[in-house]
């Protein structure tokens, strides 16, 4: 199973304003006079309810839009980027050890990220819309580079 990426911009804004309002009710409830906790608390109850469901919106909608990024950028994409001609310089020795992880992306997720790289996309294009770790993006986007130079 695929882990799960990072929050990205407004899902991690979401997490942190989920904890800080959580934290903050925690504060309201612990210093409220006794005879107010009932009322306080069943306010909290609900104020907890709708932002967790705003979170829940929010992660969704990110995913959505990280699912349509992805469709978009394949359908940029034609069979001619997937020949064997379009592999060639394909940085294998230096990809192949970092095959073996728990969370390491597959060869034919690579060789996707490759033929993006070889169309000019950069570092922080695969990352984001391929969800490749860094090093492994710059390492294939150096690559295509070269190739082109050479």
């Amino acid at each position: 199973m695929k882990a799960l990426p990072h929050p990205r911009g407004g899902a991690g804004a979401a997490v942190l304003g989920v904890l800080a309002f959580t934290t903050l009710e925690m504060t309201v409830l612990a210093t409220a006079p006794a005879a107010y906790r009932p009322v306080i608390s069943g306010a909290l109850l609900g104020a907890a309810v709708t932002a967790f469901a705003l979170l829940a919106a929010v992660l969704r909608a990110d995913r959505r839009a990280t699912r349509q990024a992805r469709r978009r950028a394949l359908e940029l994409m034609d069979e001619s980027s997937f020949t064997a001609h379009a592999l060639e310089g394909f940085p294998m020795e230096a990809v192949r050890p970092r095959l073996l992880g728990p969370n390491a992306p597959s060869l034919n997720h690579l060789y996707t990220a490759w033929a993006f790289a070889a169309r000019g996309h950069d570092t922080a294009w695969l990352v984001r819309h391929l969800d490749l770790p860094a090093p492994l993006a710059r390492l294939l986007t150096d690559a295509a580079a070269a190739r082109l130079r050479d």
